[in-house]
């Protein structure tokens, strides 16, 4: 509320870029204390290597001067970007879950939709290990400075997904807010033309979407097997309480 007891718009969460269906601001989500996070200061998104000028005078004008990059290299390779006035950070998560559909494709075993779930939910679950100093490297560059950043992989859905709810929670943001944000990518994202490939349609249905069950299969490893997420957090990536004291001062707003 105003001083005139007129109620301040919040800025739109979702920006409509014609190069990118899933750029959205994390802004807004109230964390440790009903604090909100800072509008435009973190934003997740889908790859940048097809915005138009409009959308680079955009980005600019929300001043965003740094891309985090979680795609594998072929990804990078075949979609590289420059984004004037941004630093890039490449933080290497190769892909495997389709390489995977299309091993047991080529061996001749008929991929249903209840494989391509589990082949997800293993996926989520090796990020919370195996790709954990990617996610650590994430949380380094956000205490360094508070300087607008995007971070991204291809479709800005499961590896950008599980960093938006790594970045949530060590905020203070409920799981289930949190989980809303990461469901919001099936009322945005676009997959291009042309991804029928050999997979029946249902297979495809569940690798190009998200699904609770895909987050929830992370968020269990991560209680089960590293006793919960601050003790993740501190742990496995590093960011103890200081840090997470320090990350609330710089992107959650004051009362």
């Amino acid at each position: 509320m105003t001083d005139t007891g007129i109620a301040m718009q919040e800025p739109p969460r979702a920006l409509p870029l014609q190069g990118a269906t899933n750029f959205r601001d994390l802004g807004g989500y109230r964390g440790h204390g009903g604090r909100p996070l800072r509008w435009r200061r973190i934003f997740r998104s889908d790859h940048l290597a097809a915005l138009t000028p409009p959308d680079l005078a955009q980005l600019q004008a929300l001043g965003v001067t740094r891309a985090v990059d979680f795609r594998g290299e072929a990804e990078r390779n075949a979609m590289a970007y420059q984004l004037p006035g941004v630093a890039y950070h490449p933080l290497t998560i190769e892909p495997t879950v389709v390489q995977r559909a299309q091993e047991l494709l080529r061996a001749g075993r008929p991929l249903t939709a209840q494989d391509a779930v589990g082949l997800m939910q293993d996926t989520y679950r090796g990020f919370v290990g195996d790709n954990a100093p990617r996610f650590a490297a994430l949380f380094r560059l956000l205490l360094e400075n508070e300087a607008p950043l995007v971070f991204h992989c291809t479709a800005g859905k499961d590896r950008t997904g599980f960093a938006a709810a790594l970045i949530l929670l060590a905020l203070g943001v409920p799981r289930g807010v949190v989980m809303q944000d990461y469901l919001l990518t099936n009322a945005l994202y676009r997959p291009p033309a042309g991804l029928a490939g050999p997979a029946p349609r249902e297979v495809l249905q569940v690798l190009w979407r998200v699904q609770e069950d895909f987050l929830d299969a992370a968020l269990h490893l991560v209680d089960t097997e590293y006793g919960g997420v601050p003790a993740y957090l501190e742990d496995v990536l590093g960011v103890d309480g200081a840090a997470r004291d320090a990350l609330a001062q710089r992107y959650l707003q004051p009362l």
